[in-house]
């Protein structure tokens, strides 16, 4: 749909008019973000978020503000500390999924044992049952 030079709703309007739905998407965010912050700490006791929570939405404006001033320096560094964290976590599980694919190396050195005679057959499955437990 174009706006044509008389149609009523002057370029100025639809500046206006992106302007306040940005500044609603920006506004529903900082919600969501101060909402999120708040139910994952664990330094406040329940009492101390439901009363975050009430401020937050009785006085919208003052309570979003109060809790980024207040809060904002601490808000970054629990999420930096999460993030940390989340890396951690994954490091942790690729190091014991790759640890795993030795297994087939074992049994890879085991089957040439046996086929070396270096050991018998009841020795080779001893070490495959070895190298398949977790």
């Amino acid at each position: 749909m174009m706006l044509a030079e008389g149609s009523g709703y002057p370029l100025f309007d639809v500046l206006w008019t992106m302007f306040v739905l940005f500044a609603w998407i920006m506004w529903f965010w900082l919600f969501i973000v101060i909402f999120a912050d708040l139910f994952r700490r664990s330094d406040i006791s329940g009492w101390g978020k439901a009363g975050w929570t009430v401020f937050v939405i009785v006085v919208p404006f003052i309570g979003v503000l109060t809790y980024l001033v207040v809060q904002g320096g601490n808000m970054a560094e629990r999420r930096r500390a999460e993030a940390e964290a989340v890396q951690a976590r994954f490091g942790s599980y690729i190091q014991s999924a790759s640890s795993t694919g030795h297994a087939s190396d074992q049994i890879a050195k085991a089957k040439d044992l046996l086929d070396s005679g270096a050991i018998d057959r009841a020795e080779y499955e001893l070490l495959k049952q070895k190298a398949l437990a977790p």
